[in-house]
């Protein structure tokens, strides 16, 4: 094998071998049989017992079953080969019971299931796995509390009727009290169809394309057809991991811990796969005593918000300050505008530039002209500067033209005006 089991890609139990593989943890597979030759269990597995043919010490598979789930649970890892189990220093305990994967009728099975665990606990077994399904009888339900009241970790098939009448129904040991039982799921974390479903569910584990070493040589078999049994094994495995690592775990408080660190759920837990997926990981270094898993989640109730008593301030508060930003920039705008026309000498509002000596002039005839004009200053003969017009009287009446007075010269006519010349304008 030279691709990694895509159960060991993804549960990565080699992330809890610091801290625990296993050593020192007895694990009985009670099963078709398992074969000792295979180099992933060479030296794993140890003398059984047959209730089929004696003779074989449980190292007899004829089915290639048992002997799969004991690589899944305890293979090594051979030299150029990816394949291990999930707890590679425990020791297999086989018990055969099963002669194939089949369904066998009648009580005798049931009897060597019984008879099988209870053997199996008189030989101080930590971890027994049932890869299998039978009737419920007393006597197995007597075996299997005995088991546990002895602090032996029992791990059982769910089982692989599935949906096959319609209903859910309870599948045996799995569904007994106290017993671990294990759902199954395919490489993409969906629930594997033949994989039985109910309330007595607690994890699940990888139970699809499972690949395990096969009996009587050193290659490997893979498992296409999903289903529960090697879903067991792999938490079989873990159950070994804790036992290793803590001795003093009661069978309880082994299921809780699996329980509660597996990958729950988005409800928390539901009948497919029980608490979620285990983990091995965050089961060895999880906090003892942590939180119990999460309750599936509720639609909170709607808040209702009490009404803001500064609402409408708030709402007068902003409307009058926008108004008041649109008046302050109308002034702005208008104030430009003023600054622009005084600066380009143009009439506001319509109005006639003003006079700039305050005087009115007179037109033809000696009336008043109604246009107003600027006088230039003109320069006389003598050097000095004279007004172009005449000043107007400070006697005359208001509402008459002012009459012109003759200039008073020295060496003159006082009648003649002394107009010699002409008068310069002054350059500009």
């Amino acid at each position: 094998m030279t691709q990694t089991p895509w159960p060991l890609q993804q549960m990565r139990p080699d992330l809890a071998w610091p801290i625990s593989e296993g050593a020192g943890i007895t694990v009985a597979v009670i099963d078709s049989g398992v074969s000792a030759t295979h180099p992933a269990l060479a030296g794993r597995v140890l003398q059984g017992r047959d209730f089929l043919v004696p003779s074989t010490r449980g190292q007899c598979d004829e089915a290639a079953h048992g002997t799969i789930v004991a690589g899944v649970i305890a293979g090594q890892k051979p030299e150029g080969s990816v394949f291990t189990g999930i707890a590679p220093k425990a020791k297999i305990l086989p018990i055969r019971v099963l002669k194939s994967t089949g369904k066998e009728q009648g009580a005798t099975p049931g009897a060597h299931i019984v008879s099988a665990i209870d053997w199996a606990v008189g030989k101080d077994v930590d971890v027994i796995n049932l890869s299998l399904t039978t009737d419920p009888t007393p006597a197995l339900e007597r075996a299997i509390k005995n088991a546990l009241d002895h602090g032996v970790v029992v791990v059982a098939a769910a089982g692989n009727d599935g949906g096959s009448n319609g209903t859910e129904q309870s599948a045996y040991p799995a569904a007994y009290d106290g017993v671990i039982a294990v759902a199954g799921i395919d490489k993409d974390g969906h629930h594997v169809a033949t994989s039985t479903s109910g309330a007595y569910v607690d994890v699940a584990a990888p139970g699809a394309d499972v690949d395990g070493p096969i009996p009587h040589d050193d290659g490997y078999l893979r498992f296409t057809e999903g289903g529960t049994s090697f879903a067991a094994a792999y938490v079989s495995g873990l159950a070994a991991l804790l036992r290793s690592a803590n001795p003093k775990l009661t069978p309880a408080q082994v299921l809780e811990r699996i329980t509660t660190t597996a990958d729950h759920p988005p409800e928390g837990r539901n009948n497919q796969v029980g608490y979620g997926v285990i983990n091995p990981y965050r089961a060895l270094t999880a906090i003892p005593g942590a939180s119990k898993p999460s309750p599936a989640p509720q639609a909170l109730a709607p808040v209702t918000l009490p009404k803001d008593p500064m609402g409408n301030t708030r709402v007068i508060a902003t409307w009058t300050a926008t108004a008041l930003a649109g008046v302050a920039l109308v002034i702005a705008l208008v104030a430009a505008v003023l600054r622009r026309t005084r600066r380009r000498g143009l009439p506001v509002d319509g109005a006639a530039p003003a006079l700039s000596a305050g005087r009115a002039s007179k037109g033809r005839g000696g009336q008043p002209s109604t246009a107003q004009v600027t006088a230039p200053k003109v320069r006389s003969r003598g050097g000095g500067p004279a007004r172009a017009g005449a000043m107007a009287g400070s006697g005359s009446a208001q509402g008459q033209p002012a009459q012109r007075q003759p200039s008073q010269h020295v060496g003159s006519h006082a009648t003649s005006p002394n107009f010699s010349g002409r008068a310069q304008v002054p350059p500009r």
